[in-house]
């Protein structure tokens, strides 16, 4: 009779956020087992265990390994988070200081067109990182504008996948705009070409915003009900103080961006 082959050590997958997300189920859970592929690399890993009750039950707990590696994921996800903020945080001032009103995470209600000739118009939420208006109170000259920010390189492909998401800013926006971050060795995460032609790009050279490519100009130049009603709601980005505003002097009547 011929000997069977013995297979060769095979290596663990390798883990990513899916994985995390199950084990993270597993720990706020009774730990009742799914057996699916996800689990059986877990098991493989050695961030589960199986654990045999006295009634004979199977259920699942997250080994010491499995604490530590969410805990490593937990740090790298607060890490990613902290950079983000900081630079959704540094183009609201921006805007700011450049004459305008900005909004943080609003969420607002995007037209979409229709999937085909005759069908309904589509609606959809969104929520851009910077949103902000031209601190005018003419409606035509009220030029919103999104900003959408990026640090993450897989985070910004996996955006650009997303043709819709950006129709929906357009549709809220006069421009949209992307503004890419740096990685851990200070290289920008994204090219600009990278970027569809519909979008601007800003980069960060010397700790400041550059314009990388202007964003060309959509015909929304007014806002539509709706969104008037999410932004009276919503508490804007904090601006000049008292004595800041005085050095600017008397604003026109009117239009005080002009």
């Amino acid at each position: 009779m011929p000997e069977l082959n013995t297979p060769t050590e095979a290596r663990p997958a390798p883990l990513g956020r899916t994985h995390a997300r199950r084990l993270r189920e597993v720990y706020r859970s009774a730990g009742w087992p799914c057996q699916d592929m996800l689990e059986i690399e877990l098991l493989a890993a050695g961030m589960m265990q199986r654990v045999a009750s006295a009634a004979g039950h199977e259920t699942l707990r997250v080994s010491d390994a499995g604490v530590a590696w969410l805990a490593a994921t937990l740090t790298q996800n607060r890490s990613a988070l902290s950079k983000h903020e900081a630079l959704v945080g540094q183009v609201a001032c921006e805007m700011v200081r450049a004459g305008r009103i900005a909004w943080r995470a609003l969420s607002l209600r995007a037209r979409l067109a229709p999937v085909s000739e005759g069908d309904k118009v589509r609606w959809c939420m969104v929520r851009p990182d910077v949103f902000s208006i031209r601190n005018t109170s003419v409606q035509t000259y009220v030029d919103p504008v999104v900003h959408e920010i990026k640090v993450n390189r897989s985070d910004l492909l996996g955006d650009l996948r997303r043709p819709e998401k950006r129709a929906a800013y357009l549709d809220l926006g006069g421009e949209c705009w992307y503004v890419l971050g740096h990685d851990a060795k200070g290289r920008c995460i994204g090219e600009p070409d990278e970027v569809p032609a519909e979008c601007g790009v800003m980069v960060m050279q010397g700790g400041r915003l550059a314009v990388a490519r202007a964003a060309p100009r959509s015909a929304r130049q007014q806002l539509p009900f709706p969104v008037w009603v999410a932004l009276a709601k919503a508490t804007p980005v904090a601006g000049l103080r008292d004595d800041e505003q005085g050095l600017l002097g008397d604003s026109p009547q009117g239009d005080v961006s002009a």
